[in-house]
C-alpha cells in the first residue's frame, strides 16, 4: 500500500475503529458517557488549561497522557519559554512540564479551546481525530495547526486535518501519511521517542536471555486471532517470554494471557524497561521493536503470510524479520527532535 485506508474522511476512519471494538468495550465506552452527563458536580465535559502566562502563544493539546503522546507533544516545551505556552488536557498536568510557573483553570471544553487556540495561536497536537485535537481545529487560524507524529503509521492510521503541518519521523511516513494529498504539509523532524531510546549507555544484551514478544492484542490493524496465534506459536517455538501491551486489560485479553500462563507460556508483568532486561526483542509490528533497536538490543518482527501492508509497513522502518540480522537501529537526525519541533513553533510564533 502506498497511503491510508482513509485518506481525507475522518467520519469515514471513526466508524472504521468504531468497528474495531468489540461489543463489551462500546457498552463500556456508552456507559462512560452516560456517568459523565450524570455527573453531580456539574463537570462533564470539562478541560483543565495550563498556562505559564497570561498571553501564550502556543496551545498543545493533550488528548491522552499516554507516554508517546507526552513525549511527542510536552517534551518542545523543555527549549520554549513558558510564558508563551498553554497545555489544555482532560486533568492537570503540572506534573508532566518543565519548571514554571503554571497556573490551572478550568471550564467547558469547546469554550476554553475554542478561546485558546483562535488568533494567532500555534495548536500543537496529534492530530484532530480526538476531542480537543478537533476543537482547536475548528478554532485555529489557517496554517496554525501543527500535527506531531508520536507512533508508528500504518495504513489505518487517522487522516490529517486539512490545512495541517504534519512534524513527521522521516520523509517516508510523511509521503505515506500524506497520501498524495496537497492541501496539507510536513517538516521532518526525526522521533524523540528513538532519540531517548538511543541515549547511552546503550543497552548490553544477554546472550543467554530467552526473547521477549510484544504482545499487541489490542491492535485494530490485524484480527485478534491472527496477533494471538502469532505470539503463542513464537513463544512456544522458541521459549520466549510474553509481554502484555499496557492495553491487554480486558476480558478477553486476560482470559488469553491466564490460558497461555496454565500451559507453560511465561507472562512478564515486571514492568521492567526493556533495556533494563537485555533480551531480544520480537513482534508483530510493535513500536518497541525500532525502540529496542535504537536502544542497542537486537530485535525482530514476525508473523506468518504477512499481508502486503504490513511488508510495506516493516520495509518502511527498516524493521528485520526474525531468522536473519536484526533490526539495525533507528538514523538519529542531526538536531534532536524535540528541540526541531520548538524551533518550528518559535519561527511560527514570531509570524
Amino acid at each position: 500500500m502506498d497511503g491510508l485506508t482513509h485518506p481525507r474522511d475522518l467520519e469515514a476512519w471513526h466508524r472504521w475503529q468504531h468497528g474495531q471494538q468489540s461489543w463489551s468495550r462500546r457498552v463500556k465506552r456508552m456507559a462512560v458517557v452516560l456517568r459523565d452527563i450524570a455527573r453531580p458536580d456539574g463537570h462533564a465535559g470539562h478541560v483543565v488549561l495550563t498556562r505559564g502566562g497570561p498571553r501564550p502563544r502556543v496551545l498543545v493539546c493533550l488528548d491522552s497522557r499516554t507516554p508517546s503522546s507526552s513525549k511527542a507533544l510536552l517534551e518542545p516545551l523543555r527549549h520554549l519559554d513558558p510564558a508563551d505556552v498553554a497545555v489544555v488536557a482532560p486533568s492537570g498536568v503540572t506534573d508532566l512540564l518543565p519548571d514554571g510557573r503554571w497556573t490551572e483553570t478550568t471550564g467547558f471544553a469547546p469554550d476554553v479551546v475554542r478561546g485558546a487556540a483562535g488568533g494567532g495561536t500555534v495548536v500543537l497536537s496529534t492530530g484532530h481525530f480526538l476531542p480537543l485535537g478537533r476543537l482547536a481545529h475548528e478554532a485555529a487560524a489557517p496554517g496554525r495547526f501543527l500535527t506531531v507524529q508520536h507512533g508508528l503509521v500504518t495504513h489505518h492510521a487517522p487522516p490529517l486535518a486539512t490545512g495541517t503541518i504534519l512534524l513527521a519521523w522521516s520523509d517516508a511516513d510523511a509521503t505515506f501519511w500524506r497520501s498524495g494529498r496537497d492541501d496539507v504539509g510536513s517538516v521532518t523532524v526525526g522521533s524523540q521517542l528513538l532519540w531517548d531510546a538511543a541515549e547511552p549507555p546503550l543497552a548490553t544484551p544477554d546472550p543467554d536471555a530467552a526473547p521477549v514478544f510484544l504482545g499487541q492484542l489490542h491492535g485494530a490493524e490485524l484480527p485478534r486471532d491472527v496477533l494471538a496465534r502469532a505470539a503463542e506459536d513464537f513463544c512456544r517455538a522458541h521459549g520466549a517470554t510474553y509481554r502484555p501491551h499496557p492495553a491487554e486489560r480486558d476480558r478477553a485479553s486476560l482470559a488469553t494471557h491466564a490460558r497461555w500462563e496454565a500451559s507453560g507460556i511465561v507472562i512478564d508483568r515486571s514492568g521492567i524497561p526493556l533495556r533494563e532486561l537485555g533480551a531480544p526483542v520480537v513482534s508483530v509490528f510493535s513500536t518497541g521493536v525500532p525502540e529496542a533497536a535504537a536502544a542497542g538490543l537486537p530485535a525482530w518482527v514476525t508473523l506468518a503470510d504477512p499481508p502486503p501492508w504490513l511488508r510495506e509497513f516493516w520495509a518502511r522502518y527498516g524493521l528485520a524479520e526474525w531468522g536473519g540480522p536484526p533490526t539495525a537501529s533507528p538514523e538519529r537526525p542531526e538536531v534532536e527532535p524535540s528541540l526541531g519541533v520548538a524551533e518550528i513553533l518559535r519561527e511560527m510564533m514570531e509570524r
